[in-house]
Order: C-alpha cells, then structure tokens, then sequence
C-alpha cells in the first residue's frame, strides 16, 4: 500500500511540474513578431526583463496590476526573460512560480542577440529592463524601469 502511495504521489509531481513548466515558452524574434501579427488582442506590452536584473523583478509587479485591471481590454502582457537558455529549468522556471506571474512568460531562444535587439528597436542598447508596446500601428519602445503610473500612462497614450 505504501509503494502505491508513493508511487501516486511521485506521478502528480512529477504531472504538476511538467504542466507547470509549460507556462515558459521559448521564443524567438519571428515567433514573437508571428505573435503579435496574429494575436487578438489589440493592444500588446511586451517587457523584456532576466531573473537576475533587479529593477526587472522590481517592475514585474506593476505587469501583472495592468494585466488584472485592464482584463476587459484586449490587452496581452508578455514576459519575455532575456536569461541564459540553460537556465530555464533552474532559475526561470522556479522564479516564475515562486513569483506567481499570470501573464504570458517566453524565454529568448536566440542564437544572435543583438540580431533580435535591433529587430525589436534599432535604438535599444540592450540593457534592461526594456518595453516595447504596440497598438495597431503604433509601436513605442521605453528603455527604462516604471513605476506602475508611468506603466498606466504609456499604456493609455496607444
């Protein structure tokens, strides 16, 4: 009886875990340029952040307060961890739950960074934390950290 529970219990972790897992995404800049083309939400904020840069964590808060009170707006919030490939399963996984995120989360599957940092703006420098919104036409890229009303206002200048 015994090995059964155990057994069980090994499988729903094991299944919890997996499902969870799924949450991170690896993505590139196509996948991400495909996203936005094809998404049903008008209106896209996407920030570029890693489980490492502390005005990132700092910011991730104010993403997921815009996500929860704008949730009638078609709005998508996507995360997208500029963190090394390899530490999906060690550092993004874990921080992602441990920090409850809802919205989207990506992992930059990339093999030329600033390839894909000059796609998403020829002006940013890289450095992080980063933000890129469009509406329809409208693309604005803000190469800063925000407080949650600097956050409300870029998203209601769309």
């Amino acid at each position: 009886m015994k090995i059964k529970s155990f057994y069980y219990i090994f499988l729903i972790s094991f299944f919890s875990v997996s499902a969870y897992s799924q949450n991170v995404k690896l993505l590139n800049i196509d996948q991400l340029n495909e996203r936005i083309k094809n998404g049903k939400d008008s209106t896209f904020v996407v920030n570029f952040w890693a489980t490492w840069c502390a005005p990132c964590i700092k910011e991730l808060p104010h993403f997921e307060k815009l996500k929860a009170e704008y949730k009638s707006d078609k709005l998508a919030v996507l995360l997208v961890s500029l963190d090394f490939k390899s530490k999906l399963t060690s550092n993004v996984i874990p921080f992602v739950k441990r920090k409850n995120l809802k919205n989207e989360v990506f992992l930059l599957n990339e093999s030329s960074p600033q390839e894909f940092i000059d796609r998403i703006d020829p002006s940013w420098s890289g450095s992080i934390p980063a933000t890129l919104f469009i509406k329809n036409d409208k693309r604005k890229f803000v190469e800063s950290e925000f407080t949650y009303e600097q956050l409300l206002t870029e998203y209601k200048k769309l």
